[in-house]
């Protein structure tokens, strides 16, 4: 969302009761789920096409080839041919609970975190619930009344960046951001970034980083957090990917999956965004991803299924076109795919301005936010004209109630009717003495902030031990990025800047810290107990001075970073995406200037995402380098901790960082030609960041997944066994899947028990062999037959193990019968691949220790 207007040169005003897009220039959009329209030829949910949204279809072979980095023309933007729409809604889920793997879930209460997982909860019994409650209260509201729920109040008309107003005994809502923090408000914690948990492969620091901001979140008597951000990172200097958790989609599903289990344990409302293939901020309101089905599926879509899994109560769609379809207006992903295929029971609010028209609402499209067509501009598309649509039989009161009963479901789901506290923020004036209530619920989270912080840093070299540090005689910090900001951590407007460390991006993903450790502090602090000296230089550009002073020290420690954010803000160039992947302030220069004058450089790299560090990161008076990611309030403390090995660093990259910004599969597009509508093509398919530089055989400077320690592991004694299934319902789907038949269609067919529930345990032994306790994160990817047509290696499973020095420990990965398949564009559905399937466990995407075969048939 934004905080400052944009300008929407797709939106079409419209008087009222007249059509929002005439029916002779609209093209006509297919519908699907349980929507129909009389009289145009629409179709009903058994019948499907094999494309991702509205628009004729893609290839649905996948290659690996690197998207244009100039726009393209398109076809024009698909709409809704105005038309009389029915409506009947999805049946909720009926499959009796199936405890202990399956058991009957309320979101207040989730199944234990484990870094194994074998529980999929089953939210349907709590969802029935909510549902039914809602229901009874829309009883006797009038159509107003119910549009009321749908719509926001306009962009600052209310105590948050959306508000939805009090109903009769419904007290409304309040929705906030950040994924992050509690945006806009004091005395709430800044906790590391989504990209910098993912980091950790950790999913009881996931679960417990959501709890806590769930915690905070209610506290301040948020009713919707606006958060997590689970984009894929497609592009490598996209401007918000700092704010999602990498570039596979099982590792940032698994991450939103746990991150929702703990925002909503801790009572607010979670909202799974941005809806979908928002993957660059460069012309993100009039950019249409062109996406074949299986790559949607496979890659895009897979953090949102995993999100509704998680009993996930709003999803938000984005600005962008998918396929030449509004996301906010595009039946085949709101409908066919989120409401139908994976049956979600929470309601869909469109990004901030991104409702295109009042018929989103037949799309599939629940609530509009802030509820402004733009911003002030004092009309709606929903509002009364969602009201004059439903009273001209446009759209069913069916559609209506169905919408406001998901709002209001999801709020009855979360039992925000029982003693909810009041809004105590005011989003638009910090300094409202009346309505700020100042409410400090940062409680003792900093803690959880330094080890996220700690966990998620990634050791990428580390010369004959340089790391940990022991007690050096002296040592000299080099580099703006090692101190605090000139100004304090809250200078720069929404973030837009840094001049001291980096601990956060920029836009509308962040939030106020209350305060921000610098490495200077969290260091100084450390060598006072070691009796060592500490000198520094925060000067990036007088490399001079930077080598000068580095000379003759025990260690030279460079910090350097690089910045992004959301588009709405400009930095140094940058329009919220990177211009380029080379480090902010000189870093390159700074750095090589320092090693030139000192044998052991140690640099510190906080970066919103890769970097290009040719370089320098063969310089042989480069010992070590620590990727400290982006780590909230605490960073500084957090480096200090690895650095001196309080934290034996476990962290693993989420990302590929290669040799040259070129072998990355997808660029930034930055030309858009002239065309109203900018097309980016997705031509790259499946094979995004490692997928592709396996398939094209690119040696990467460091691969997907990689990691040092300060101690070392092997593995031995691998083993495979099938599970029984505890699904007796569904058997006869599970032989179906085993003889290579696809998922039907129907209603939550992807999501579907029996899909999902352990199919196979891999056991193995991981033994530490160091001289240290440490973490070991094992990997597990799959190696589809040929005939998949899948990447070389794909991951599906990870783990993480404490061992102590000279221990061994026998550790597990489960396999559904999810991860063995790929999505069949004919059959519309998940299959089994013709032909073995086989498995590497890693300690990185390219570095298998051990491997097996799966015997999937009956």
């Amino acid at each position: 969302m934004l905080f400052e207007p944009l300008l929407l040169s797709c939106i079409i005003p419209f008087a009222l009761s007249a059509p929002a897009f005439p029916p002779s220039a609209a093209t006509p959009s297919t519908l699907h789920g349980n929507v129909s329209a009389a009289g145009t030829g629409l179709h009903s949910p058994a019948t499907t096409s094999s494309n991702s949204s509205t628009s004729a279809t893609s290839s649905t072979t996948t290659t690996s080839a690197s998207a244009s980095s100039s726009g393209a023309s398109t076809t024009g933007v698909i709409t809704i041919p105005l038309s009389s729409y029915s409506f009947t809604p999805y049946p909720t889920p009926t499959l009796n609970p199936r405890p202990p793997v399956f058991p009957a879930t309320d979101p207040l209460d989730p199944p234990s975190v484990n870094s194994n997982p074998q529980v999929v909860p089953d939210f349907a019994p709590a969802w029935a619930t909510a549902y039914q409650k809602a229901k009874d209260l829309i009883s006797n509201y009038t159509i107003e009344e119910k549009v009321n729920i749908t719509t926001g109040v306009g962009w600052a008309k209310g105590l948050c960046v959306g508000n939805i107003p009090p109903n009769k005994n419904f007290p409304g809502l309040c929705l906030e951001d950040s994924p992050l923090a509690v945006r806009f408000a004091d005395y709430a914690t800044a906790f590391p970034a989504g990209i910098q948990v993912a980091s950790t492969w950790n999913r009881a620091l996931m679960r417990a980083r959501g709890l806590a901001l769930g915690q905070e979140f209610k506290g301040k008597g948020v009713n919707i957090a606006l958060g997590p951000m689970m984009n894929m990172g497609r592009v490598g200097q996209g401007g918000r990917n700092w704010e999602g958790f990498g570039a596979d989609p099982f590792l940032t599903g698994e991450s939103a999956y746990e991150t929702i289990l703990g925002l909503q344990n801790g009572g607010v409302q979670a909202t799974a965004k941005h809806f979908i293939n928002n993957e660059q901020e460069h012309f993100r309101t009039s950019e249409s991803s062109n996406v074949d089905d299986r790559t949607q599926h496979e890659i895009y879509a897979h953090p949102f299924l995993r999100s509704v899994m998680a009993g996930v109560s709003s999803i938000m769609c984005s600005y962008n076109l998918i396929n030449d379809t509004y996301a906010c207006n595009n039946d085949k992903m709101l409908n066919d795919i989120l409401k139908r295929e994976y049956g979600f029971q929470g309601f869909v609010q469109s990004d901030w301005q991104a409702t295109m028209s009042t018929l989103s609402a037949v799309a599939g499209l629940d609530m509009t936010m802030p509820g402004d067509i733009t911003f002030d501009s004092g009309n709606s598309y929903f509002g009364g004209n969602l009201t004059d649509y439903v009273n001209d039989g446009y759209i069913s009161i069916a559609r209506l109630d169905d919408m406001a009963t998901r709002i209001i479901a999801a709020w009855y789901f979360l039992h925000q009717d029982e003693d909810y506290p009041p809004t105590t923020i005011n989003a638009f004036n910090a300094n409202d003495e009346v309505m700020n209530k100042h409410v400090n619920v940062e409680a003792d989270h900093y803690k959880l902030v330094r080890e996220i912080g700690a966990a998620g840093t990634v050791l990428l070299k580390n010369e004959n031990g340089t790391l940990p540090l022991n007690k050096p005689r002296n040592l000299v910090l080099i580099g703006s990025d090692a101190g605090p900001g000139k100004s304090g951590p809250n200078e720069f407007p929404g973030q837009g800047g840094s001049d001291g460390i980096l601990a956060m991006g920029w836009g509308s993903g962040t939030g106020n810290f209350p305060y921000l450790i610098s490495p200077l502090e969290g260091i100084q602090e450390r060598a006072r107990q070691d009796g060592s000296s500490v000198f520094w230089d925060f000067d990036d550009w007088n490399t001079a001075l930077a080598g000068n002073m580095a000379y003759g020290q025990a260690v030279a420690l460079v910090f350097t970073n690089s910045d992004s954010g959301e588009g709405y803000i400009t930095v140094d160039g940058n329009e919220g995406d990177r211009n380029n992947l080379t480090a902010w302030h000189n870093g390159d220069d700074l750095i090589l200037a320092v090693a030139a004058q000192n044998n052991n450089t140690i640099v510190v790299v906080n970066s919103v995402g890769p970097l290009i560090i040719e370089p320098w990161i063969e310089h042989p008076n480069i010992t070590a380098v620590v990727w400290a990611g982006i780590q909230g309030q605490e960073a500084g403390n957090a480096i200090a901790d690895v650095l001196y090995g309080a934290y034996n660093p476990s962290g693993r990259l989420p990302y590929t960082i290669a040799k040259d910004i070129a072998d990355y599969p997808a660029q930034l597009v930055t030309n858009d030609s002239g065309s109203e509508i900018v097309t980016i093509d997705y031509t790259e398919g499946l094979f995004i960041d490692y997928r592709h530089f396996d398939q094209a055989n690119i040696t990467p400077r460091f691969e997907f997944g990689f990691g040092l320690s300060y101690t070392t592991f092997t593995y031995s004694e691998l083993c495979v066994t099938p599970i029984q299934s505890s699904d007796t319902d569904q058997e006869d789907l599970i032989t179906a899947w085993e003889n290579g038949e696809a998922t039907p269609i129907a209603e939550g067919s992807s999501t579907a028990l029996w899909l999902h529930e352990p199919a196979f345990q891999v056991t193995f032994k991981v033994a530490n062999t160091g001289p240290v306790s440490g973490t070991e994160i094992p990997q597990l990817y799959i190696h589809f037959p040929s005939s998949a047509s899948e990447p070389p290696s794909v991951l599906k499973g990870f783990t993480n193990v404490e061992i102590s020095p000279s221990n061994t420990q026998q550790v597990s990965i489960t396999l559904s019968r999810y991860d063995l398949s790929i999505w069949d564009v004919v059959a519309q559905g998940w299959r089994k691949p013709d032909g073995q399937i086989s498995f590497s466990i890693s300690a990185s995407s390219r570095d298998f220790r051990l491997q097996g075969d799966i015997f999937t048939s009956t």
